[in-house]
């Protein structure tokens, strides 16, 4: 009866922090969506506009669109930059793209089973129990959190134009691409180009962790534990800095190895 009630209430908490993701989601992407679309549909290129014009319009809107002016599916993750190329602001599709991706994409769900089988072999927190039933509750939970704190990352950045790019410097010696990695951690572009603290990472990681405080169970529903969360938060966008920035590297020489 008590394993019923405590499975009852993971489940109501993780179908409560669903629907607090829906909502920021909705309050600050899909409007802005929605218009870009609005706004693409009602204006079309000049008559005596080239193909090469029309491809370099598109482009500016958006960076990833293809040389026939198609873009890609939301599920496809955002192209990689590098720090010295020409900017161009994100737009609100690749806003939303990258919530997608970095939320359900292969990677984080891969991520997620590490991390839940981790807690589950550890029992932690104890109130989820042990076997399959425990890990199911570890990993919706642990989802639901990535969703919320992206959606609150890219509905607060939309406002200001804080663009959550990872961007790589590969030419750089080993010891400045660390200090990058540790840079944009803390550090996002804006419109104009120029690196900023990232005010709408610091509210998604933080809030996002006290937040759930109200959905959590009690062991670790407390200030001590948000704030080591909102700790390994950062440590996970190091970490995930840290595999864009060496990844194509390391990729390129195992798998792509020209003699």
């Amino acid at each position: 009866m008590q394993r019923t009630d405590t499975r009852r209430m993971a489940i109501n908490r993780i179908a409560s922090r669903v629907f607090v993701a829906a909502i920021v989601f909705l309050a600050g992407i899909a409007p802005r969506v929605l218009a870009q679309s609005s706004n693409d549909t009602q204006s079309s290129p000049p008559s005596q506009q080239t193909t090469q014009q029309a491809v370099q319009a598109a482009q500016q809107q958006d960076s990833d669109t293809d040389a026939q002016g198609n873009q890609p599916s939301l599920l496809t993750p955002l192209t990689q930059h590098t720090e010295d190329a020409p900017y161009v602001p994100i737009t609100s599709r690749q806003r939303l793209r990258w919530f997608i991706t970095d939320s359900i994409g292969p990677s984080h769900l891969a991520g997620g089973v590490f991390s839940s089988a981790l807690g589950t072999v550890l029992d932690r927190p104890k109130e989820y129990g042990p076997g399959w039933g425990g890990f199911g509750d570890r990993y919706g939970m642990r989802l639901t959190g990535i969703v919320t704190g992206n959606a609150m990352e890219a509905g607060i950045g939309s406002l200001w134009g804080e663009d959550p790019h990872y961007f790589r410097v590969p030419e750089e010696p080993i010891g400045s691409r660390v200090r990058n990695i540790v840079k944009q951690t803390f550090y996002a572009r804006r419109r104009e180009g120029d690196f900023a603290p990232a005010y709408a990472r610091y509210t998604a990681v933080a809030g996002n962790n006290f937040l759930s405080n109200e959905w959590r169970v009690s062991s670790e529903a407390n200030t001590h534990d948000a704030l080591i969360r909102t700790g390994e938060g950062f440590a996970g966008r190091m970490a995930a800095n840290a595999w864009e920035e060496f990844w194509p590297d390391i990729d390129r020489r195992l798998f792509h190895h020209k003699g």
